[in-house]
């Protein structure tokens, strides 16, 4: 089931919650709203759901116009953080609990209750109490008992926060083949750039009530258009420079670290910008090359298994990151060494 949201806006006494905002998720896709507390993707997802009212805006579930419909009567379901299991139900009850409620004589509910049990893999637990499953086991039996009722979308609100970190990634890896395999249209409020990265096809970054960005995960992560999104999604360098000149597929960028070639820049900018340069530390590559050499002085290394990570001071006096994979040589801290970017991993961005 499609959904789309249009011009949506929610404000709590006064203060501004979303601000108009347009996204629309195809039928079928696992679709994440990520960003900081506080940023309004619950708020947006509770807006969907039907537990909130927008204060403007349309909201779409499939064809359906659904802003002034309570939650019970809207095509879609949601996971909330916190499992809300009946302790004195067993996992049975608690699933067909909801589809009892809806009306569904007793022969429904059990085809259902089974149907969504063998979907998250639990048909043994069925006759167990909350109080005896392990907290990934009661995430399956809160998510059996939103797919019993058979929703055209799935909501999730930071379902996994409660897990402990193997589980969550273990979790991460089933939500998507659920959703997947069910072909449900899902929506997934999250915080963590990990779980989005790993399991989206597509992402919302959001800020202040605002979306900054729309794309793949690939998309968001190498290319994105602001310092808010580039720093959010992950560790970054970030370089002032000026905008020296742009031909079609090169764009020449003074530094106080010296001249970077880039392919690419933000839509907009023109000779003479002051521009920010986003480098992913991945994407510092040991050793001089023909363009985008750095002298750096060494300072520290977090040795870290797979990888190392090493802090270095440039000829500017500012601290760049930079990752050694499969690391296996001894850094001395002072030591002067040589590095250097391929163009086209440098983002370039307007200086806000």
């Amino acid at each position: 089931m499609r959904v789309k949201v249009e011009q949506l806006s929610k404000s709590f006494s006064g203060v501004k919650a979303l601000s108009a905002v347009d996204l629309e998720v195809a039928d079928g896709e696992l679709f994440f709203l990520l960003g900081p507390s506080g940023c309004g993707k619950t708020t947006l997802l509770r807006c969907i759901a039907g537990f909130e009212q927008a204060c403007s805006g349309q909201i779409y579930l499939g064809e359906e116009e659904v802003s002034a419909k309570p939650a019970h009567l809207r095509n879609s379901a949601m996971v909330f953080q916190g499992y809300a299991l009946w302790p004195h139900m067993s996992v049975y009850e608690n699933i067909s609990f909801g589809l009892e409620m809806r009306g569904l004589d007793k022969k429904e509910r059990e085809k259902r209750v089974l149907a969504a049990l063998r979907l998250v893999q639990i048909e043994e637990l069925a006759q167990r109490k909350p109080n005896a499953l392990s907290g990934g086991q009661q995430q399956r039996v809160a998510l059996a008992r939103t797919l019993a009722v058979e929703p055209g979308c799935l909501l999730l609100d930071e379902p996994l926060a409660n897990l402990d970190a193997k589980l969550r990634a273990e979790m991460r890896l089933e939500i998507r083949k659920l959703c997947k395999d069910s072909g449900l249209t899902g929506i997934y409020v999250t915080h963590d750039r990990q779980e989005a990265l790993s399991m989206a096809d597509r992402i919302a970054v959001m800020h202040q009530g605002e979306i900054c960005q729309i794309g793949t995960p690939q998309e968001i992560y190498r290319r994105p258009k602001s310092r808010f999104v580039a720093g959010f999604l992950g560790e970054n360098n970030f370089i002032e420079g000026q905008l020296r000149s742009m031909q079609p597929g090169t764009i020449i960028i003074d530094t106080a670290l010296g001249d970077f070639r880039a392919d690419t820049g933000h839509a907009g900018l023109k000779e003479g910008d002051a521009v920010l340069l986003s480098v992913r530390p991945e994407a510092i590559l040991l050793g001089e090359d023909k363009e985008n050499c750095l002298e750096v002085r060494h300072q520290q290394v977090e040795y870290l298994g797979e990888l190392a990570k090493h802090l270095a001071k440039g000829q500017d006096g500012k601290t760049l990151q930079f990752y050694e994979m499969n690391p296996s040589r001894q850094w001395q801290n002072g030591e002067l060494h040589k590095l250097h970017v391929k163009a086209k991993d440098i983002v370039v961005l307007p200086l806000e």
